[in-house]
Order: C-alpha cells, then structure tokens, then sequence
C-alpha cells in the first residue's frame, strides 16, 4: 500500500510524504482508541525521593494498578489490562532512553507493566522492551527490573547500523535535499509485536517542543529521523505525526502510559545532569496520544514560565542559536532551532486523537 499525505496549510510548510508500507489498518486502530479525549493522572508525593531519585516500587504499583482501573472502569486491575492485552499477544514496550542516566521510561514502571502483562496471562518469552539505540538501553539496564525471558532490543548497536529495519515498510521524503530519504520501521514493530505499550516521559525538546507520546512512539520505532530538523528548522510539525499514523504502528498502539515521575523542563530529550530536571510525580493514563500530549504542552510551557524561561512557542529569531547547543545548554533562553509544538495539533488532523482541551475529560488522582 502507498499513500502520499500532505497538507496545504501555509505555516509551516508541509513537505510531500510517502507512505509504503504493506499493513491495512485495524477495525479499531490503537490510538486513539476506545478512550479518545480521556486522560487519567495518578500524583503520589511518596512515589519518589527527590534528594537520592529513588523510586518506590511499591506506591508505583498502586499508581498504577488505580490509573487503569479509572481508565477502563473494570473493578480488578487484571480486567483492566485485558481491555488491552489478551495472553496470545505479543507485546512490545516502547521505552525512552534518550535522557539516560537522570529521565527514562523508569525501571519500576517498566517492571509493574511487565508484572501486571505476566498477572493477564502474557509469557515474559512474548514480551520484550524496544528502543532504538544500545548503547541508551545498556545505560539503564531494565534487566536487573525483569523475569527471566523478558526481551531488551536495540535497533542500533551503532548509530547508523540498518539489518533491524523492515525494508518493506518505510516513510519517504526529502527535507534538505539529504542523500537517504526514507525512514524505515524497526522490523520488531512491524512483523513481531501485536500490540504496543508506549511509555514515554515529561521533557521539552529543542526541535519539537516536547517529547511526549507521538515522538516517542513515532521517532523511536523509525530510522533515519533527526534529519528531519536541522540549519534551525524543524519538520517535526508534520513528520512526528505521519510517522505515528502509518500502519501497523497506528493500529498496534493501544495504550499510553506517561512517567511523569520525573521531567526536563529544558535541554531536552537529554538529561545528564539536573540543571533542568523537576518532578511532576504523576503518572498517566489513555490510549489517545494527542490528548496526553496536549496537556503535555501547558505542562512544560507553564513550567518553564515559572523558571523565568522563553515559551516552547516563542518563534522570535533573536532567542536562535543554529547547532550551538552548548549556549542552550547553558541558557534556558536559547533554541537551537525554531521548535514546533504544533506538532501535536498536526497529529489529531490526521486522526490519531483529541486536541482541543474543551473535549479532553481529565481525570485526576491524589493518592
């Protein structure tokens, strides 16, 4: 199947896609689901100690098992996640490493996902953690989390590395005239798992504004994809959310599960110290990308406000840096590049959930 998607929308340019890719979509694709608009945020001010970061894993457990219970409104925990997992599937969870050592997908909220998948049945052998690069995953370690089975995989051992790509299933398009044009899906996504777990966390992100959801789910599970921004421009704005509704990807990603345990309010994806590291506490629930990352937005924006720094929207020329990414790193008052929040707004024009806030339904826990 090929498809060509383009808007004609005047700001920002939207370039021409190609879609190849041989998966038809599902009767019910996964995002946005059976819960578009709907969003659940578990805050516990015990799930973590801010002076050593440990995590609890104990009042994790609980975030979690009241988040899907309130998501799906079954009464056992187990239903809950039989609403989206079934034991003859094969699971992947989509992790974010990319802010190693300080903000990941946490070891404990991987470690109770993979407990409750285990609690429904799932074989630890059907199910495994994905990221794109070895090195990320080496640094966390998630091993040490899980049972023996559990699978930890890499696209990339090296940066650049493509035998774990499907040559078959690919996005192609030109952005700065680059030699290689196509950004092909990881092979695991595409011929392996049968549903998708996306475990993304609370960061801001020099090129797209945040890195939440749909960037998790969409440059993680493709190759060939920071070409997208570059000289200070990003494509972000319409290549996240192609990449995230392509198929099987669309169709395959039923649930959303966002740490919010900790964030990076600027610097991001990459957190090497914690300059810029804060801690929401929380953690949410939906299968719609588009309304957890909306809330996303404000989240970040509002916090950067409170340290005194330039809006996630700001577009000004004067705040730009081109590539200088030591005067951002020292400045929360540089970009890098001219960042595209839009990119979230973009993703519900193509059907993969709910942007306006007046029709997302918050539900909000204290525990």
């Amino acid at each position: 199947m090929a498809a060509s998607l383009a808007r004609a929308d005047s700001s920002p340019a939207v370039p021409s896609y190609r879609i190849v890719s041989p998966y038809e979509p599902s009767e019910r694709p996964g995002m946005p689901g059976p819960y578009p608009g709907q969003v659940v945020a578990v805050h516990s001010e015990r799930c973590i100690d801010e002076s050593s970061e440990r995590i609890d894993p104990a009042v994790v457990r609980e975030m979690m098992a009241r988040g899907m219970l309130e998501l799906t409104g079954e009464s056992r925990v187990e239903d809950a996640w039989r609403r989206f997992i079934t034991p003859e599937d094969t699971v992947g969870i989509k992790v974010n490493c990319s802010g190693q050592p300080g903000v990941v997908s946490s070891p404990e909220v991987v470690a109770e996902i993979v407990r409750s998948l285990t609690a429904v049945g799932v074989k630890p052998q059907r199910i495994f953690l994905y990221e794109r690069f070895r090195y990320q995953l080496d640094a966390v370690n998630y091993g040490l989390y899980l049972p023996d089975g559990v699978r930890i995989l890499a696209a990339e051992q090296r940066r650049g590395d493509n035998q774990a790509y499907d040559p078959h299933m690919y996005v192609e398009v030109n952005f700065f005239g680059e030699e290689d044009t196509r950004s092909n899906a990881m092979r695991v996504v595409t011929r392996e798992a049968t549903k998708i777990i996306n475990v993304p966390n609370m960061k801001d992100h020099g090129a797209s504004g945040v890195t939440g959801c749909l960037k998790n789910i969409a440059y993680g599970s493709f190759s060939n994809v920071a070409r997208s921004h570059a000289r200070g421009v990003s494509h972000t704005y319409s290549f996240i959310g192609t990449l995230a509704a392509t198929e099987p990807l669309r169709s395959r990603t039923v649930l959303q599960i966002m740490d919010g345990i900790k964030g990076v309010w600027h610097g991001g994806p990459f957190s090497p110290t914690r300059r810029y590291r804060f801690y929401p506490k929380q953690i949410q629930f939906g299968a719609d990308p588009v309304a957890i990352d909306r809330l996303l937005l404000d989240f970040i924006d509002n916090k950067r406000r409170q340290m005194g720094a330039i809006s996630i929207w700001n577009r000004d020329p004067k705040y730009l840096r081109p590539n200088d990414v030591k005067a951002r790193d020292q400045d929360p008052n540089v970009n890098i590049l001219i960042r595209e929040p839009g990119h979230v707004d973009y993703a519900a024009r193509l059907g993969l959930g709910v942007y306006e806030l007046e029709q997302i339904r918050v539900r909000r826990i204290q525990l």
